[in-house]
């Protein structure tokens, strides 16, 4: 067996041991990895991949995806609004709505193609300027512009804590 594979079934009986009330999703990141790296999980049957680069994803899953249908891609990285439509043309979910204006470019980008993408509002949990994503309290207006005036299918919050090295503060932010 495979050590990728031995690596995944690990993380699923981790997770088992947690909560096995219901399946959950692994998104495997395969940025930087090859896709001959990455074929014996695909192989084994998983379907959901994270990419942090719209090229790299072009490029990576074309011709694949067109061999395996059930294979979801994940934007896992900071969007600009000019890659907007050919992210929305590759991948299944993006993890990086974060601001007004990508809400705009996507909603349009949607529509004139006719492809539904689901969506993960970015959260900067520790408001800190090198980091994207939105602030904490600015969670529910930025969630209801996107979901009732843009039409935007937000299924939950990816959310970035503070980094400071500290378990505890970490831990902390998400219990706040």
């Amino acid at each position: 067996m495979s050590i990728i594979i031995e690596r995944f079934n690990k993380i699923k009986s981790n997770i088992k041991k947690i909560d096995n009330k219901k399946e959950k999703i692994i998104v495997a990141v395969s940025k930087t990895f090859s896709i001959n790296h990455i074929m014996p999980l695909i192989d084994y049957g998983h379907e959901h991949y994270g990419e942090n680069k719209v090229q790299e994803a072009a490029t990576k899953w074309s011709e694949l995806r067109n061999k395996n249908k059930n294979i979801k891609l994940h934007m896992i990285g900071r969007l600009q609004s000019n890659k907007a439509k050919k992210a929305v043309e590759i991948f299944d979910y993006i993890h990086s709505l974060d601001s007004q204006k990508l809400a705009d470019v996507l909603a349009k980008c949607q529509t004139s193609i006719n492809k539904f993408v689901k969506y993960f509002i970015q959260v900067n949990l520790g408001n800190e300027y090198q980091k994207s994503g939105i602030a904490y309290n600015q969670v529910e207006p930025f969630y209801n512009y996107c979901v009732l005036e843009k039409k935007l299918d937000v299924i939950g919050l990816m959310a970035i804590p503070p980094n400071d090295g500290n378990q505890k503060n970490i831990s902390k932010t998400f219990l706040n």
